[in-house]
């Protein structure tokens, strides 16, 4: 069992209320184990899934629910930056994100924050191809000595979500950012589209859609970036960590409903373990649905 859920396994046990970040498990099975030992004990329990409340994601969502997009047709997200291999400069993520035996790796990291993004945004993940890769083989750790980098700091996937919205997403820790943020996310529909990073959203309505012509023989005389207009901040945006956890106490102390539970920590990790069965096979891996 992983350390985390060793941890959460004796504060269920000593029958505790537990809030716990993601990855709950390194496994469905241990992630499941979980689920069902809290229901067992009647313990009240939330796993962090910040980016559903971070201020670009929450235009989306609003979008979204004015039905600006229309039929929503895909989703893009590009996520990552250069970390440092920390040999002439230090790297600025631990090292042990780059060590599988230590629990590294940005597939573990990252698919789980991107199942939930997806399920409450766009439609449940039905299906996943990913690649992952291990670009950089070797770093430097904290203290300057060299070791090998075990774990995927890369992930291509792709997936298809209920409703035939088909989505890709980019993970890396070996890119250079040319973007708004260090992550963003493309929403394109029938009747608009839209690209959010952690603060700010753009919008483009079809209406207001330019009109290329593919002509590679003349500069593009187009400015595409000029044609898209921002998402104003129309209300105060607090911090996601605590906008999630304020729900909690709420779900402690007044009874309010609070869904993000252990039961959607485990979705996040089974996405992780389909994303690394298609990358081991090679092939696409169908999801699952899990039930309470």
């Amino acid at each position: 069992m992983s350390l985390p859920a060793a941890i959460l396994k004796q504060a269920i046990a000593a029958g505790k209320d537990i809030y716990c970040e993601k990855p709950v498990a390194t496994g469905l099975a241990e992630a499941l184990d979980l689920y069902r030992a809290a229901k067992k004990a009647g313990i009240r329990h939330g796993v962090v899934q910040d980016k559903l409340w971070l201020p670009g994601l929450l235009k989306l969502k609003m979008l979204r629910d004015a039905g600006f997009f229309g039929r929503i047709l895909s989703l893009r997200g590009e996520f990552g930056y250069w970390v440092f291999e920390g040999d002439w400069q230090a790297a600025q993520r631990p090292s042990w994100n780059y060590r599988k035996e230590d629990g590294g790796g940005i597939i573990l990291d990252m698919l789980c924050h991107w199942r939930y993004v997806l399920d409450n945004l766009f439609g449940e993940v039905k299906s996943v191809s990913c690649l992952g890769a291990t670009h950089i083989p070797e770093r430097w750790d904290e203290a300057g000595r060299k070791y090998r980098a075990s774990a995927d700091d890369a992930a291509y996937a792709t997936f298809e979500l209920e409703g035939g919205v088909i989505a890709h997403i980019n993970s890396s820790w070996d890119v250079r950012v040319r973007r708004d943020d260090l992550v963003t996310f493309q929403v394109d529909g029938t009747h608009g589209s839209a690209v959010a990073g952690l603060q700010r959203c753009f919008s483009q309505a079809r209406v207001n859609t330019p009109k290329p012509v593919w002509n590679p023989d003349v500069p593009q005389s187009i400015d595409f970036f000029g044609t898209w207009q921002e998402v104003p901040s129309n209300v105060a945006y607090d911090n996601a960590f605590k906008a999630e956890w304020e729900l909690f106490i709420r779900h402690l102390y007044e009874g309010t409903p609070f869904k993000w539970n252990l039961l959607e920590g485990a979705k996040g990790v089974q996405l992780v373990d389909c994303a690394l069965k298609s990358w081991a096979e090679r092939r696409w891996v169908d999801v699952p649905k899990l039930e309470a």
